[in-house]
């Protein structure tokens, strides 16, 4: 269900700031929506969505970020595919290209790819992790805001979608060559991508961010 937030001619500047809501994509200052389960707030003048309340929030969101987690090292250290050219057999993982490139001499693209593909999704599923973990253990508020700040600023460098896309290239390329058979890492990877996808769009960040407040209020 999908409901345009509210907008009205009332002075919103003599409001107090939890009651008002800026779109993000045209700057229009609106009331801040109440909405209830499984509904969702657009901006009237752009359409961009602004609020979308979701049932089930912090439990779908831990399954994913775990389901996440135990995706993590086969998808970067098993083999993403098995190249079998005259008469030598390789096998490729993430972490192999990055050995790679770092041993080829292109140090720099090296430590780009180990950042974008490794550490940073890493740090982001750990921040998610921490985050749920404090709203749903109610401990440790203020350092969870903090730490659910740091993950919106790590969520630029996290690129695994473009690694996936390098990927499907090289694949694309190489099985006309040589006999190329695909290797659970691939699998593993691209389940790792999937649920971070569905971990992005399932863990709201205003219910995330009233979760913390109700929670910093709680504990006053």
């Amino acid at each position: 269900m999908s409901d345009p937030a509210p907008s009205s001619p009332a002075p919103l500047q003599q409001l107090p700031l939890d009651q008002l809501v800026v779109c993000h994509e045209c700057d229009l200052l609106m009331y801040r929506p109440d909405l209830q389960l499984e509904q969702k707030a657009c901006c009237p003048r752009c359409g961009y969505e602004l609020y979308a309340h979701r049932a089930w929030v912090e439990r779908r969101s831990l399954a994913l970020v775990l389901t996440a987690l135990v995706l993590f090292l086969p998808a970067n250290f098993l083999p993403i595919m098995q190249l079998n050219l005259l008469g030598q057999t390789t096998q490729d993982t993430v972490w192999s290209g990055v050995v790679a490139l770092y041993r080829s001499g292109m140090e720099v693209v090296a430590l780009v790819v180990f950042l974008c593909s490794m550490v940073v999704p890493l740090l982001k599923l750990l921040c998610q992790l921490l985050v749920l973990l404090c709203i749903r253990w109610r401990v440790a508020r203020t350092w969870g805001r903090r730490v659910y700040r740091s993950y919106h600023h790590l969520r630029e460098w996290g690129m695994l979608e473009v690694y996936l896309i390098g990927i499907l290239v090289s694949i694309v390329k190489l099985i006309d060559m040589a006999d190329l058979n695909l290797g659970v890492g691939l699998f593993c990877f691209i389940g790792l991508l999937l649920a971070q996808v569905w971990l992005e769009v399932t863990m709201s960040p205003h219910q995330i961010w009233d979760a913390l407040e109700e929670d910093a209020h709680a504990s006053h």
